[in-house]
């Protein structure tokens, strides 16, 4: 499978290049830029290949209604062809919001030598926005009776149970935040916090670090702003749970093995 590195600018051998255009928050992937006047955002090398983000403007649509939002194009790429994607979103993005500087309102310029964009009045740097968040699978018990808490979150797009998770707070570790959010959450407390692994989220701009942590006290009480139902559930009796798309859904994975 190919790697992906990411860069300010190409290798000195290129094979190919790989544009993908961000129409709104989807994507188009072709080998050559629809327009050459279309601001454009280097991402990386994909092996030997070129990836380019292209800012496609408002109004305008190089797919002809062909692109694809990420989650479906999750089942259409490999997993370095998608965070090559998500990155061009997040890239593309940021460059769209940040044309002018937030101290004084002067456009703002894009930098060589490293990824920000820098007012030319005041010199105010912007680099692009990244949103830490915590994502924890809760465990209670031991061996075959051991459970997990999943819970359905009111957001959700399809009805189903996942791994409790929220942003971290300034100040604030990401333990700390596993602490809080599950207390918040669902009115538990939890100890033994370990990191588990992390994903880029490009929904819009998060990273979502997860962890496992054990039930210590308390019962569940739902934040009914935040959370439809939780539940614990043994191995033998999940709800529908996350597609493989997200982190969650490895640690689903992982506690069901056995880990």
């Amino acid at each position: 499978m190919a790697s992906f590195n990411p860069a300010l600018v190409p290798a000195d051998h290129v094979s190919a290049h790989r544009y993908i255009h961000v129409v709104g928050s989807s994507v188009f992937v072709d080998d050559r830029p629809a327009d050459d006047g279309w601001p454009v955002h280097f991402l990386g090398m994909l092996d030997d290949e070129a990836c380019w983000g292209v800012d496609v403007p408002l109004g305008e649509d190089p797919s002809y209604g062909a692109s694809t939002d990420l989650y479906s194009y999750y089942g259409r790429a490999t997993e370095p062809e998608w965070v090559v994607a998500g990155r061009a979103v997040q890239l593309v993005e940021w460059g769209r919001t940040h044309r002018f500087c937030g101290r004084c309102g002067t456009p703002t310029e894009s930098q060589q030598h490293e990824r920000a964009m820098k007012c030319p009045s005041c010199g105010l740097l912007a680099f692009p926005r990244l949103a830490p968040a915590m994502i924890t699978l809760v465990t209670r018990g031991e061996g075959d009776e051991q459970e997990a808490l999943l819970a359905r979150g009111v957001q959700f797009r399809i009805p189903m149970y996942s791994t409790l998770a929220g942003f971290v707070e300034p100040g604030e570790s990401l333990e700390g935040a596993v602490i809080r959010e599950v207390k918040e959450e669902v009115g538990i407390n939890v100890r033994n916090v370990r990191y588990f692994g992390s994903q880029p989220w490009p929904f819009p701009h998060s990273l979502m670090v997860g962890f496992i942590a054990e039930w210590e006290s308390g019962d569940i009480v739902c934040d009914p702003t935040e959370i439809v139902d939780a539940q614990w559930f043994r191995r033998d009796d999940l709800p529908p749970i996350p597609p493989p798309i997200s982190i969650s859904r490895r640690l689903i994975d992982h506690w069901l093995h056995g880990h």
